[in-house]
C-alpha cells in the first residue's frame, strides 16, 4: 500500500492575520496620536508666534511716530508730569508719553492703561483711544516705564537732544501658558533740538 502525501497549503491562519492587524492598528492608532499633538503644538506656537509679532510691531510703532514727534511729556503723575500738561518734561519712570507729530496737528499719547485682563499699552489722539496690545498681553504696571531726557528745550539750559526709553515688562497667556517677556527700546528725536 503506498501513503498518499498529503499536500498542506501554506499561508496565514486566522491567527497570524490577526494579530498583524491588530499590532498594525496599535502602530496606526499611536502614530496618529503623536501627529495631532505635534499639530496642536504647531498651532499654538503660531498663535504665540503672531502675539509676539503683535507685540513686537507696537514697539515698533511706538519707535517710528516717537522719533518723529517733537515736545516730548513725559506722564509721571507729578504737577509738571500731569497728562493734562503740554510743555516738554523729562522724567525717569514715567506711565506715559505725549508728544507731538512734527507735521502738527493733535497730540498723541501713549500711555499704560487698565483692560479687561490687567495693564495694556494705549494710544490717544483726539480723544479717541485705542489699545494697542492684544488681550493675551498682559504688561506690569510698575515695571513697565517711559523714561524721557533731555525734553525741555535749550533756552532753559539743556543741552540733551531728546531721548526716549520704553521699557515694556509683563506675560503673555494664551491657552493656560503663561510666557513673561520684557522688551526695551530707546529712541531719538529725529529733529534737531540742541
Amino acid at each position: 500500500m503506498q501513503k498518499k502525501k498529503i499536500k498542506r497549503e501554506s499561508g496565514y491562519t486566522i491567527i497570524e492575520t490577526m494579530i498583524a492587524v491588530s499590532l498594525f492598528i496599535i502602530i496606526v492608532v499611536i502614530g496618529m496620536g503623536a501627529l495631532l499633538n505635534a499639530n496642536l503644538l504647531h498651532q499654538k506656537s503660531q498663535s504665540m508666534r503672531s502675539i509676539i509679532d503683535n507685540l513686537s510691531f507696537v514697539m515698533e510703532d511706538m519707535s517710528r511716530n516717537l522719533r518723529t514727534g517733537i515736545t516730548y511729556h513725559c506722564i509721571d503723575g507729578t504737577a509738571d508730569g500731569s497728562s493734562a500738561g503740554t510743555n516738554a518734561h523729562s522724567c525717569a519712570n514715567g506711565e506715559g508719553i505725549a508728544f507731538k507729530p512734527a507735521s502738527g496737528g493733535s497730540r498723541w499719547v501713549y500711555y499704560v492703561g487698565i483692560t479687561a485682563n490687567g495693564y495694556g499699552i494705549f494710544k490717544s489722539v483726539d480723544g479717541t483711544t485705542v489699545q494697542l496690545t492684544p488681550d493675551e498681553v498682559v504688561i506690569g504696571p510698575g515695571t513697565s516705564v517711559f523714561s524721557v531726557l533731555g525734553a525741555e528745550p535749550p533756552s532753559l539750559g539743556n543741552s540733551q537732544q531728546p531721548f526716549v526709553t520704553i521699557e515694556l515688562v509683563g506675560t503673555i497667556t494664551f491657552k493656560n501658558i503663561v510666557t513673561p517677556f520684557s522688551l526695551r527700546t530707546s529712541v531719538s528725536q529725529r529733529v534737531i533740538d540742541i
